[in-house]
């Protein structure tokens, strides 16, 4: 794990793939990706995407509740891409090449 990258960084570079990610499919490959478990890591990872869209670095393009507890029942799904901004910013952090 030491030698992995930010978990902001690499929220950026999967929400950079073609037609954004939905909360819900980055925060266990986040969790896998880096050995983190429980509800806690889960939640803090949310909050990273969060983070990163109230900076304006991602966008949130689609909205849906889980109904089927596939997150968290009853919550909000959110669907993101990343901005103009965020390109700019992760090319200049050197993670992406635009």
């Amino acid at each position: 794990m030491a030698n992995l990258r930010p978990i902001k960084f690499r929220i950026l570079e999967l929400c950079n793939e073609e037609g954004g990610k939905w909360n819900y499919e980055i925060v266990p490959q986040i969790q896998e990706e880096y050995g983190l478990k429980g509800n806690f890591q889960r939640d803090s990872i949310n909050f990273d995407i969060i983070e990163l869209a109230s900076g304006g670095l991602l966008q949130d393009v689609e909205v849906k509740v889980d109904e089927d507890g596939i997150y968290k029942k009853g919550f909000l799904l959110h669907k993101y891409n990343i901005t103009e901004f965020g390109q700019i910013r992760a090319s200049d952090a050197c993670l992406l090449n635009i």
